[in-house]
Parts: structure tokens; sequence; C-alpha cells
């Protein structure tokens, strides 16, 4: 069995983002990691992400990710609230490139588009920067669904919503991506 992702604190998302603002492209950068952290993106599905799927029919940033069938793991096609912040992050790239709404909102240096491997390999350098061993381009998708499960009860929701944001097909993929928090468990035992 392998060994999954490290989830974040919020001090390494800070890293992070510190690191990635510092970097060629800290937009597009700051696009790509909100992405992983905030929409809960594989990187296969941050690669494939085109404008049409964050706007609307005025060509502005809208208030949902709509991602097809054909950009996501399969049949994991599903429609995401964007959360403000990486809302204003979308509009913030946008304004700076204005591009077509069939371009792919994560571009590289030589392409129009990132690939897959390439992004995962941008993730890896990332955090081997920060020196966060035991992270990878999942951290960040394992990092939101944790965060949503927790806090998915506030919201009136369960985990059969967290598990349509992350596309999985069963909640038993959910659940196996959620970390438990002893601190959580404490109090859950003191309230018996």
């Amino acid at each position: 069995m392998t060994k999954q992702a490290k989830i974040l604190t919020p001090r390494e998302i800070s890293q992070v983002l510190d690191v990635v603002a510092k970097k060629q492209y800290p937009k597009r950068n700051r696009v790509i990691v909100l992405l992983s952290l905030k929409a809960g993106l594989r990187a296969k599905e941050i690669a494939s992400v085109t404008w049409s799927m964050v706007t609307n029919a005025s060509g502005e940033v809208s208030d949902c990710l709509q991602m097809p069938d054909s950009a996501t793991k399969g049949k994991s096609g599903r429609t995401i609230p964007l959360n403000a912040e990486l809302k204003q992050a979308l509009v913030d790239l946008w304004q700076e490139r204005q591009p077509r709404p069939d371009q792919n909102i994560i571009f590289s240096q030589r392409a129009s588009n990132f690939y897959p491997r390439a992004l995962s390999d941008w993730f890896a350098d990332v955090f081997k920067t920060l020196r966060l061993d035991g992270c990878s381009s999942h951290s960040g998708r394992r990092t939101f669904v944790t965060n949503a499960a927790k806090r998915c009860v506030e919201a009136g929701g369960s985990l059969r919503d967290v598990q349509q944001l992350a596309g999985h097909s069963s909640l038993s993929m959910t659940q196996s991506y959620i970390e438990g928090n002893s601190e959580a468990k404490q109090k859950i035992v003191n309230l018996i």
C-alpha cells in the first residue's frame, strides 16, 4: 500500500503561497495552489481546466467551476462552488491574461497548457524548496477533503456533499482521504 500525501497545515499553506508568489507567473501559481486546496482538484484536473469552465455567458468569472467528465478522472464530472479566495485569484489572472474561453487556465512557459506530469513535478519542486517531506500534488486535494469533512456539519451538509465535491464514486473513497484529529477525538470522548 502506498503512503498517502501529507495534509498541509495552515502555516504550511501560507509558506507554499509565499514561495509560489516569488516564482515566475505568480498569479498563475496562486491559482494552481488554490485549485488544489480550495477546489480539491487533482493535478490532471488542474491541467485540464479552461476559462469556459469558470466563466459565465458574459465572460466574467462565475461562482462555480463546471468540471465535465472529460476534464476529470473518468466519470467524476461535477460542479464546485468557488471559494472566495480562489475566485479572486482567477479574476486577477483573467485580468492579467485576457484569455479566450477555450484556453487552459494553467499555462506553461513554452506551451498553452501544463501537462499533468509537469504539474506534479511543479508541486514536487515547491514542496522540496520548503522541505515539506511527504507532500505531493495530491496534498492540496487531501487537505481540501479533510477540511471539508471537518466543516460540512457546520454548513448543514454531510459526507455525501464532500464526496460529490471531490468527485469520488463512493463514500469509502472519500473517507480514505480524511485524516483524523487527535484533539477532536479527545473532545468527542469528553462529551460522552
